[in-house]
Formats: structure tokens, C-alpha cells, sequence
């Protein structure tokens, strides 16, 4: 039996892909937004492409901020902006 992949949204470019080649964002229970690099922490989640143009995308259409219904932190966005530039 082939085990199904999971498929996501990017917030960015709106493309579907593989669960695995995007970054997960985290809006915890106690109103936290964090970074989620093992996929398993509770919370609402928002999905992004390891790609800098997506997260401009997203900031600049405000696509975030309506996925958790909250203003995300210029640190959280700052931290993931670090995050894409570094993984090239």
C-alpha cells in the first residue's frame, strides 16, 4: 500500500505541495506565533514555501494576519525571513 502524502497550502503563492517542503507557523493555545520545524506542535497552523518571495507575498497581501485572525510579530517574520535566507 503507497502511504498518502499530506498536502498543503503555501500562504504565499497559494500552490499546493508535500507537507515536507514547506515551513509551518503556529499560532499555540496561549496566542503565541512560532516557528514549528517538527510539524507537531499544537496550535492553528499556516504553511509557507522555503522561498523568499512567498513570505513577501504573504506579508505584503496580509495572508498571516487571516490565517491566525491576529497581527503576526515583525520578530516571528523577521526570525522566518532569517530562516529562508539562511536554508539557501
Amino acid at each position: 500500500m503507497v502511504k498518502k502524502i499530506p498536502m498543503r497550502q503555501c500562504t504565499g503563492c497559494a500552490e499546493r505541495k508535500p507537507k515536507n517542503e514547506l515551513i509551518r507557523i503556529v499560532r499555540t493555545p496561549e496566542e503565541n506565533i512560532v516557528l514549528d520545524f517538527s510539524g507537531k506542535l499544537n496550535g492553528r497552523g499556516a504553511y509557507i514555501c522555503k522561498n523568499e518571495n512567498c513570505l513577501t507575498l504573504a506579508v505584503k497581501k496580509k495572508r498571516i494576519d487571516n490565517a491566525f485572525g491576529v497581527t503576526v510579530p515583525q520578530e516571528v517574520l523577521d526570525n522566518l525571513k532569517k530562516e529562508l535566507t539562511s536554508g539557501e
